[in-house]
């Protein structure tokens, strides 16, 4: 039987794919191995968001040549895409496939043994207005699925290759999106967390379609879902009609990613976003009134060209202002062909670092703010893996539906199922739990229809 090994860098969308691909291995008898071990085959899923992404991405490529020299290697990802030239000039490279077309691997695979030629299997992603299908009705961590339902962003941020690298927006087909629901919550999943590169960005290249239909028809189409989560939602896209279905919804979780990334209109400007300040906040409120108890993430840019110490301390009090549940933060980086990198006035990296430490002990403090508000509560978590205590080898970790972290007591078949637990001591990054039931369906349903 033959064996493929796989590493992927980046994001939770490469990771999906990830398991896409490994569905097309397995379906032609193929054997899974870890990454370390000989391999006949080798697949990178490689990030291209930072320099450095593309440096790691590299340094992993070299490393399985390095393993078996006589492996076929094979490169996929947003790196593949932005520079398939740079990556064949890498000795021991056999297939480079991008963001696209991957269901062609297995057979350039095929055709490399016969030739012993490299293949570049890239194509310009700026034509390609279709979504690649791929099918993952499991996944290897067994607790959380992700279900991708939309490829590739129109917002080209300054800052960002993205839409270089995944191309225009592209909606998956909704009877797809819903067939796919059904079979993962057939294999046991509770929660679905719907996952794109501008994820509720889903519709807007689909006639009498949307975003907010597809959250209604997932809820009621699918039978048994428990938990519905989106990955990320911009400002701009939380319309009425989205915030009329979380406030009706009794399967959307309490918990939205809205992506902020500076604070300063003047920063934002700069970075092309789509919004001012006063937009992001008026939606903000919006939302709260439908949903008193959401959780709000956000990722946030420091040191953008340019920030200057006024504009960072309005990017430091609108995040007070707002009072996130917790934050992404990350210092600017200059990622070779966007405008962002070419701007003057490049902040100076210590400037930058001391910044980034600053928001970040900011973001602790709000944390600890929100889980406060739980203290002595009886949430529902998801177990998703026994956590390492000495004192305790029972402990678990899961996160709430308006994404706590909890600690608690408990055994391995709670694994994966709605259990009730009560928040004994609040912090961030962990809350610590007792555990107080396991939720069957009925009792389930029960509770939220009286909620």
């Amino acid at each position: 039987m033959p064996t493929v090994a796989f590493h992927t860098l980046g994001c939770k969308v490469n990771h999906y794919e990830t398991e896409g691909i490994w569905r097309m291995f397995m379906d032609q008898g193929y054997e899974r191995v870890d990454f370390d071990h000989d391999s006949d085959v080798y697949v990178i899923n490689t990030c291209t968001v930072t320099n450095s992404g593309d440096k790691k991405s590299r340094q992993i490529i070299r490393r399985a040549v390095r393993k078996n020299p006589e492996a076929i290697v094979c490169v996929t990802g947003c790196y593949a895409q932005t520079s398939p030239g740079e990556i064949l000039e890498i000795p021991g490279v056999d297939i480079v496939v991008g963001t696209q077309d991957r269901k062609n691997m297995i057979r350039y695979i095929e055709e490399h043994k016969k030739t012993r030629e490299p293949i570049n299997g890239v194509s310009n992603i700026m034509k390609n207005r279709v979504f690649e299908e791929m099918d993952v009705p499991e996944f290897t961590d067994r607790t959380r699925a992700s279900l991708k339902i939309q490829e590739g962003c129109n917002n080209f941020c300054t800052f960002c290759i993205i839409p270089w690298s995944r191309g225009l927006l592209r909606s998956r087909d909704p009877e797809s999106v819903i067939v796919q629901a059904q079979r993962l919550v057939d294999a046991g999943y509770k929660e679905i967390v719907l996952t794109g590169i501008h994820t509720a960005g889903y519709g807007e290249d689909l006639t009498d379609y949307n975003f907010a239909k597809l959250l209604r028809d997932l809820e009621a189409k699918v039978i048994g879902i428990e938990r519905i989560r989106i990955s990320s939602i911009e400002a701009s896209q939380i319309t009425d009609e989205v915030i009329q279905v979380l406030d009706e919804s009794e399967k959307i979780v309490r918990h939205l990613h809205i992506p902020l990334q500076s604070g300063s209109d003047t920063v934002l400007a700069r970075m092309r976003r789509k919004y001012l300040t006063d937009y992001y906040y008026e939606k903000v409120e919006k939302i709260r009134q439908a949903l008193p108890d959401l959780a709000i993430t956000s990722d946030v840019i420091v040191g953008f060209p340019g920030e200057t110490e006024e504009e960072y301390m309005e990017t430091y009090n609108f995040i007070k202002k707002v009072g996130y549940a917790e934050l992404h933060v990350f210092p600017f980086s200059r990622r070779t062909g966007t405008p962002a990198a070419r701007m003057e006035d490049q902040v100076d990296e210590d400037v930058k670092n001391e910044r980034v430490q600053q928001i970040i002990d900011l973001s602790e403090e709000l944390a600890k703010e929100y889980a406060l508000r739980y203290q002595d509560e009886v949430l529902e978590v998801i177990p998703e893996e026994s956590v390492l205590d000495e004192e305790n080898p029972n402990m678990l970790v899961g996160y709430t539906d308006n994404y706590l972290k909890v600690k608690f007591e408990g055994s391995q078949d709670m694994i994966g199922k709605i259990v009730r637990v009560k928040i004994t001591k609040s912090g961030y990054p962990y809350n610590e739990g007792i555990f107080v039931r396991v939720m069957d369906n009925a009792t389930h349903a029960k509770m939220k229809a009286n909620a």
